[in-house]
């Protein structure tokens, strides 16, 4: 069975401990824990690719597929706290492109040119559908030394969820 866990060990082993000022976003695949180890989830959450084609076997196309596991997001969220940092946001990728305004980057991005704009549309649709990497992904903000208002987690704050 694979698992992903990610732990803050100490302040001295976080790789951020060299950021006295500022912010991390993390963004990957994951889910709280509640979601993350329910039942039907039995055989953890490894999932390969190749060729744009994802898969459960980690021995096909061995050395030219990218595997991953899930992240659990609690863990994260409670590693924040080991290493002295503020949890700022957590939300869904789509929430968080929103948020920051996706779609007014993308206008000034496109300029007049509708047919740029509709490439640009049709790209983002991939990283905010839900049956696509909008819910699948998350994002996670750590503040230290900080107090700023982040965007990008005011339309939908899951922190409770953690």
């Amino acid at each position: 069975m694979f698992r992903s866990t990610v732990r803050a060990r100490s302040r001295d082993s976080c790789v951020t401990h060299a950021l006295r000022t500022g912010a991390v976003l993390w963004f990957d695949y994951g889910l709280p824990r509640a979601q993350y180890y329910l039942p039907e989830r039995h055989d953890g959450t490894l999932v390969c690719h190749y060729r744009h084609r994802a898969s459960g076997d980690p021995f096909a196309h061995v050395g030219l597929q990218d595997i991953t596991a899930w992240v659990d997001f609690t863990s994260l969220a409670e590693g924040s706290r080991e290493g002295a940092f503020e949890l700022a946001g957590f939300t869904t990728q789509a929430h968080f492109l929103a948020g920051v305004g996706i779609d007014q980057e993308m206008r000034l991005a496109a300029g007049d040119d509708e047919n740029v704009f509709a490439r640009l549309a049709n790209q983002a649709r991939q990283l905010m559908l839900p049956g696509e990497m909008g819910e699948r992904f998350k994002a996670m903000a750590w503040l230290r030394g900080l107090d700023i208002p982040l965007s990008g987690f005011g339309l939908l704050d899951l922190r409770h969820t953690l």
